[in-house]
């Protein structure tokens, strides 16, 4: 079953809201005007035949004449007037069917036992009533028509103070620490909006200052372990040859690398790295160094380009993706340079899940088997590196009804132009 999500903006909403409470307020003044109105007019035409039976009487009594279309014991004389009259009661009777005007009645008894009674319509007052519905339709419609206008505004207002808090979290987010959202949303309105800014500036400042003293301690740490490690790698070549003397060799290598890894991602988080750009050819440049590090590996170039990058800190990437492809991976190994895009794409299971949700972690494996080798560090500087050049490194996996297989792939986008802010993310277009 598929279930559609419908999404409107906050301002229609209000819109829609003040309309609604607009439109039943006017409805009900419109229903409560009509009724008072039709109930006075009521009121007044009995007032008016009353008035007039008694002269239409008075004239009879005195001349003989029936003034005003008078009737004697007229045969469609309502029953209830009947009643009235034999009792020798003066009364009026209305006829209404709710539309239209109503035929009102008045009849009085006379000396002789006669009834006289006269009735009309009033259509030209009732006329009235019509024109007052017309005006209250138009009324109506002009408050509704308002309170749309008025809910637009409001909402607006309301919904872009919503859209640049929104614009300046989704940058906190991305890694910009000097962005405030108190500061971005501006204005002297004082509402619940600066209540959400401040609340998520507080959220955002105690987060950082966490991030930093964590970053402090893992550097600390690494810088404290960096001597002994050396020291123990330096007792190690000293061992006399044999099978323990290569595991403690080995052991120690891989503390030594693992320590460098940690202080190279600290570094990166501190956005304190900075990249020395000079100009290369990418596609020479990415054979000439796929060939040292991954020789097996197949280097196709689709389109050829002039970049200016950190060629350190390219190739720091390409051996991290080239490293984690083998590790987690399986060959062949295929690197693709398309113009300023390079893609790197093993043939094994894929990314997990959660790195393709959430991007690379620290002691986080690309392998979806957590019993992998590896501690996770290396797409996590490569990611890392790719944001110092300004670059933007994505993660997908294969789909083997389009491409044939499954696997891994790795894509970096470099920039057209050479970065300005190589410690904040990148602004790159990346097409689907």
């Amino acid at each position: 079953m598929v279930r559609l999500a419908l999404r409107s903006g906050l301002r229609w909403k209000v819109s829609l809201a003040i309309a609604a409470v607009s439109a039943l307020v006017a409805v009900a003044l419109s229903l409560v005007v009509h009724n008072a109105a039709r109930v006075s007019m009521l009121d007044n035409s009995r007032t008016v035949m009353d008035e007039r039976v008694k002269v239409a009487q008075k004239w009879y009594e005195e001349s003989r004449v029936l003034g005003f279309g008078a009737k004697l014991d007229d045969p469609r004389l309502p029953e209830d007037l009947r009643k009235f009259a034999a009792r020798g009661q003066r009364a009026t009777f209305l006829e209404d069917s709710g539309t239209g005007s109503p035929e009102v009645w008045a009849s009085v008894p006379l000396r002789d036992g006669k009834v006289l009674s006269v009735h009309t319509r009033f259509q030209d007052r009732f006329a009235v009533l019509d024109d007052l519905d017309r005006v209250l339709i138009l009324g109506s419609v002009s408050v509704v028509l308002g309170g749309i206008a008025l809910g637009v505004l409001i909402g607006d207002q309301l919904s872009r103070r919503l859209r640049k808090a929104a614009t300046a979290a989704r940058k906190l987010a991305e890694g910009d620490s000097e962005v405030r959202v108190r500061d971005a949303i501006g204005g002297r309105v004082r509402d619940e909006t600066d209540d959400l800014a401040r609340a998520v500036d507080g959220m955002a400042e105690a987060l950082q200052e966490r991030l930093e003293a964590e970053r402090r301690v893992t550097a600390d740490i690494a810088h404290e372990l960096r001597t002994p490690v050396t020291g123990l790698l330096t007792a190690a070549e000293l061992l006399p040859p044999g099978r323990p003397t290569e595991l403690v060799r080995d052991r120690a290598q891989a503390m030594r690398t693992l320590v460098e890894d940690v202080l190279e991602v600290a570094r990166l988080d501190g956005f304190a790295e900075r990249a020395e750009l000079q100009e290369i050819d990418l596609a020479e440049f990415i054979a000439r160094r796929v060939r040292v590090v991954a020789p097996d590996a197949v280097v196709t170039v689709a389109r050829d380009a002039h970049v200016s990058t950190d060629p350190r800190r390219l190739e720091r990437i390409l051996g991290n993706l080239l490293a984690n492809a083998a590790r987690h991976g399986k060959p062949p190994f295929e690197i693709t340079v398309e113009g300023r895009v390079l893609r790197v794409r093993d043939h094994g299971p894929g990314f997990p899940e959660s790195l393709l949700k959430d991007g690379p972690s620290r002691f986080r494996t690309g392998s979806k088997d957590r019993a992998g080798k590896g501690h996770g560090l290396g797409l996590t500087i490569a990611a890392g590196q790719a944001r110092v050049l300004g670059a933007r490194l994505t993660f997908r996996n294969a789909d083997p009804a389009v491409e044939g297989e499954d696997g891994a792939v790795a894509v970096l986008w470099l920039p057209e132009s050479a970065p300005t802010n190589t410690g904040s993310f990148p602004i790159i277009e990346v097409p689907d």
